[in-house]
């Protein structure tokens, strides 16, 4: 398991063998969660690379009574 340690600026260095595993690039965004006492990195798409992400989704559903007009 890999750890890093705070520095005094408040930055991480992500440990190259998770960089190297993950394919992370120079200057690639980061979103940054935290649950309870846990920190998670997740890795954010641009816009342009989620198009058609849902081609094929079945998008037939029945309303609630109380949604219809």
């Amino acid at each position: 398991m890999d750890a890093v340690t705070v520095s005094p600026k408040y930055q991480v260095v992500i440990p190259k063998a998770v960089r190297e595993r993950l394919g992370l690039q120079v200057g690639e965004k980061l979103q940054v969660l935290s649950f309870d006492d846990r920190i998670v990195f997740v890795r954010t798409q641009p816009m342009r690379k989620m198009r058609g992400f849902l081609h094929g989704l079945d998008a037939t559903f029945v309303r609630d009574e109380d949604d219809r007009a």
